[in-house]
C-alpha cells in the first residue's frame, strides 16, 4: 500500500497515511481527529551518484512528475 501526504485546514498539521490506492482520493481524519483532511501533493528527490562519483540529484524536478516526462517543467 502506498503512503500518502494530507493537510488538516483545522490545525495546519501536515502528515502521512498508509492506505490503498482507491481510497488516495478521500478525505482523512489528522491525528489529532479534525476530519476532512485534503491529500497534498507528495514532492520527493532522489540523492545518488554520477558516473564519476559525483553528488547527483534525481528527480524533484519543476512539475509533479519528478523529471519523469517531456513537459520542460525541470
Amino acid at each position: 500500500m502506498p503512503v500518502y501526504e494530507y493537510y488538516c485546514r483545522t490545525c495546519q498539521d501536515k502528515f502521512e497515511l498508509l492506505r490503498p490506492m482507491k481510497q488516495a482520493a478521500l478525505s482523512a481524519n489528522c491525528p489529532s481527529g479534525h476530519q476532512g483532511a485534503t491529500r497534498t501533493i507528495s514532492v520527493f528527490a532522489a540523492i545518488g551518484r554520477d558516473e564519476f562519483g559525483e553528488s547527483a540529484s534525481l528527480g524533484g524536478g519543476g512539475c509533479a512528475c519528478g523529471g519523469a516526462c517531456a513537459c520542460g517543467g525541470h
